[in-house]
């Protein structure tokens, strides 16, 4: 019962923060669907808002970092913070490297894009080549 005085505490907290920062109810909201969420976005935030909960979409950030996700679950996490942050600093540097940037959504072909990431994949062996 505590526990769920303290989420709920939590939940409104976080909602009336946000809703102060942005200076009013958003239309919708995508939680995770924790168990809270719903009645502290009644309260906070108003009936009218549209609460929808799904898992995955509710937060980009999340989505963002999948690829390192994937990567330091094989290592079985990170021994310390200055080595993940050595890490997360190397692999974004590197995934932006790769990253296949276009003006006004234009279309790149699979071809294109593999061209370019063979490309960029041999710049960068001769950058690490020139830097041993």
């Amino acid at each position: 019962m505590l526990s769920q005085k303290r989420d709920m505490d939590a939940a409104k907290r976080f909602f009336q923060q946000a809703l102060q920062t942005v200076g009013h109810a958003p239309e919708q909201v995508i939680t995770d669907g924790h168990r809270s969420y719903p009645r502290a976005i009644r309260e906070i935030l108003g009936n009218e808002v549209l609460h929808q909960w799904n898992h995955y979409l509710n937060n980009r950030l999340e989505q963002d970092h999948r690829g390192i996700k994937q990567r330091y679950y094989s290592m079985r996490g990170f021994g310390s913070f200055i080595s993940a942050s050595r890490f997360c600093k190397a692999f974004d540097e590197v995934r932006q490297f790769f990253r296949i940037r276009t003006t006004m959504k234009q279309p790149v072909s699979l071809h294109q894009q593999r061209e370019m990431f063979r490309q960029r994949l041999v710049a960068l062996q001769a950058l690490v080549q020139a830097a041993s």
